[in-house]
């Protein structure tokens, strides 16, 4: 799962605030720069259409997800050892086909079913960094490379954020961690997440048929916004942000550009989805490998669906260990991709 990880429910409000920013920006272009309006509006075209594939891919494999309901074969993951369940968690956490609102619940439920928070933490932390969609759409923009990496990294998240909590279990920062008010229930496969078992020819349903028709429509839309988004800001930054620049900051060896990265990846990130090819331009402006993977990392971990699914269920103490351990993996997995790529 994601973050940002494409909802699967359609927006309630009258006026669509990404749709808004991206009109809001293409105005202030034909404004102040009225000889690059259509050369920014050709070039975000032409990003779009290079991606359209990878974009139809990821909508597909999302609603074939939801309408299956794979949800419940994540919950196998969470039986056994306390070491099983971590390095389970770990694994499926980066495959997980959640979208943001649907881990509360499920997580919810697994906590109030006893399920030690070493597992669920371990699952916290990889699901928002990689899903299948977001893997596609990370190797459109970035490279088969970066995509698999980035996989590697989401589950050795768990697995450093899954065995710290272990072995602190008995400490007063991990003992009671639950708030009094958490959000219980189910998830989508049922109330109860390990009795849920998947139907995978959907088609034979028409209510899975229609979930699915209305999941690829909604997701499309969702995709489809976000991406242009991400493509308008990039051909606006390669047209006027100086490669100097970029280079100068994020640019060359050391820790301190992937330090950097993992700094402001969280409060500058919008969507997993947007940001693979908003970092595919910060690459060609001069970012370093080790600063572009830090940055995402940070910012799939710290990103607001995903950090209100921690904030709703547990105490600021166990929510703060959280974000520490998502800037400390992130800086790990930055210079350790540095060292390889």
């Amino acid at each position: 799962m994601t973050d940002q990880t494409v909802h699967s429910h359609r927006p309630t409000r009258k006026f669509d605030r990404v749709l808004l920013t991206i009109t809001g920006i293409a105005v202030a272009v034909g404004i102040l720069a009225p000889a690059d309006f259509f050369a920014t509006l050709q070039a975000t075209a032409q990003s779009l259409g290079s991606t359209a594939i990878y974009i139809t891919f990821a909508v597909m494999l999302i609603a074939y997800l939801k309408a299956t309901g794979a949800e419940g074969v994540v919950a196998g993951a969470f039986t056994g050892s306390q070491t099983r369940m971590i390095i389970l968690a770990a694994m499926v956490g980066g495959l997980a086909p959640f979208c943001s609102c649907e881990v509360i619940p499920f997580i919810a439920a697994l906590l109030a079913m006893g399920v030690p928070l070493s597992a669920v933490m371990a699952f916290w932390l990889a699901s928002p960094i990689m899903d299948p969609p977001m893997f596609v759409i990370t190797t459109s923009a970035l490279g088969f490379d970066f995509a698999v990496a980035k996989t590697i990294a989401a589950v050795g998240f768990g697995l450093f954020g899954g065995f710290s909590v272990m072995v602190l279990a008995n400490t007063r920062l991990f003992s009671d961690p639950l708030r009094a008010d958490s959000v219980m229930g189910g998830c989508g496969c049922g109330s109860n997440p390990f009795t849920g078992k998947p139907v995978w020819k959907f088609w034979t349903e028409n209510l899975r048929l229609q979930t699915f028709l209305k999941t690829a429509r909604d997701n499309a839309f969702f995709l489809l916004k976000w991406m242009t988004l991400a493509y308008l800001i990039e051909s606006i930054m390669v047209r006027f942000v100086p490669a100097q620049w970029i280079a100068g900051v994020l640019g060359g060896e050391g820790i301190g550009p992937i330090f950097l990265g993992a700094l402001i990846g969280g409060p500058a990130y919008l969507n997993g989805y947007a940001a693979a090819p908003l970092v595919g331009g910060l690459i060609e402006q001069g970012m370093s490998q080790g600063a572009a993977m830090s940055f995402m990392m940070a910012g799939s971990v710290s990103c607001i669906p995903a950090a209100i699914a921690v904030w709703a269920l547990v105490k600021p103490k166990v929510f703060g260990a959280y974000i520490f351990f998502g800037f400390t993996g992130s800086l790990m997995a930055g210079l350790v991709w540095a060292a390889v790529a």
